[in-house]
């Protein structure tokens, strides 16, 4: 039987599992923790496209994808208007692209790729395209996209299940987000006061997904004009929050991993090859030992073929070395820890 599998942005959701699972604190809840890595939906063909690290490689990237199909949206969703249907969105795309490289020394960097980014898509011939176009073609064609288009080597894929994106937040009790002013995006269905405030499964969802942020400042709504460069740095924000609000969570009520476990497992698709509770503990064991750092690659807004996509700017190559593995990320709390650019 096919599941719901809406997937947005949230990479908090890859994040979330291995926290949960190098959170265990018993040998029985390992055993539960083995028990649902078993029944992660895989993803058939990517592996194709990715390049297994060897034993001595000094760092691994995952390549974690939320896609904007609206296949199978639960009508009953509150949000179901919001999001639109099939008949409205057609085919599928990576919504959400973000690669986590995990160094093996301790620490981990995780870089958002703007999915209006203009590269040559894989398999097509050289055509050029939006990034984000390239997931319709498949998981392996995105993957190889990437590798081609950028350098980055793909060793790992995960994708992220929106519904249990939601169930999650929820299931911690939400997330605390602050804002200076009254915030809305009519697309995504956000609506926040000012000030700071704990935000449900929906709430988050619309917070993180949001491409027409407004805040209303000296009496008008003022639009955010970063667009989705605004959406990465809220984003990885809350990526931030949700991590560390789940590790509180467990640690303070681990009783709760079990119905923690099965919310997050049910929301995760990954290849076939990748062992799930190992990539959770050596996920869970960089981000705790240097930390998480964040990176938006610097990009220019350019009109192309009568569509608006963005190319790379001044300073990219400087990000993408890094998570190419051929320079050495900036040592942990200098000033170029995190890379932006509008």
């Amino acid at each position: 039987m096919s599941r719901s599998r809406l997937r947005r942005p949230p990479g908090a959701i890859a994040l979330g599992f291995a926290v949960l699972v190098a959170a265990v604190g018993s040998a029985g809840v390992l055993v539960a923790a083995r028990d649902r890595s078993d029944d992660v939906e895989r993803v058939p063909d990517v592996a194709q496209a990715l390049e297994e690290p060897s034993n001595d490689a000094p760092a691994e990237n995952f390549l974690l994808v939320g896609s904007d199909t609206r296949e199978n949206i639960d009508p009953n969703d509150p949000n179901a208007a919001v999001y639109g249907d099939t008949a409205e969105v057609v085919g599928r795309r990576s919504d959400t692209i973000m690669i986590l490289r995990r160094e093996r020394n301790g620490g981990a960097m995780l870089l958002s790729l703007p999915r209006d980014l203009w590269l040559p898509i894989a398999g097509r011939g050289g055509e050029y395209n939006r990034i984000n176009s390239a997931y319709n073609d498949g998981a392996d064609v995105l993957a190889r996209t990437i590798t081609d288009g950028l350098g980055i080597p793909i060793n790992h894929y995960v994708e992220v299940d929106f519904v249990g994106f939601q169930q999650l937040v929820d299931a911690i009790g939400g997330v605390e987000i602050c804002v200076d002013y009254a915030t809305q995006d009519l697309n995504s269905g956000l609506s926040l006061n000012p000030g700071c405030q704990t935000l449900d499964g929906a709430q988050a969802l619309a917070y993180a997904r949001s491409r027409h942020y407004e805040e209303f400042r000296d009496g008008d709504w003022q639009a955010d004009p970063r667009a989705d460069l605004g959406r990465i740095e809220r984003q990885q924000n809350f990526i931030r929050l949700a991590v560390a609000k789940l590790l509180q969570q467990v640690q303070s009520n681990p009783l709760e991993l079990n119905g923690l476990l099965d919310v997050v497992t049910d929301s995760l698709s990954i290849d076939e090859s990748t062992d799930p509770l190992q990539a959770a503990g050596a996920l869970k064991a960089a981000t705790e030992e240097g930390g998480l750092q964040t990176y938006v690659l610097p990009v220019v807004g350019v009109e192309i073929d009568d569509k608006s996509v963005v190319e790379l700017g001044d300073g990219a190559e400087a990000v993408l070395d890094i998570f190419r593995g051929v320079a050495p990320p900036p040592a942990a709390g200098s000033s170029s820890t995190t890379t932006a650019a509008d």
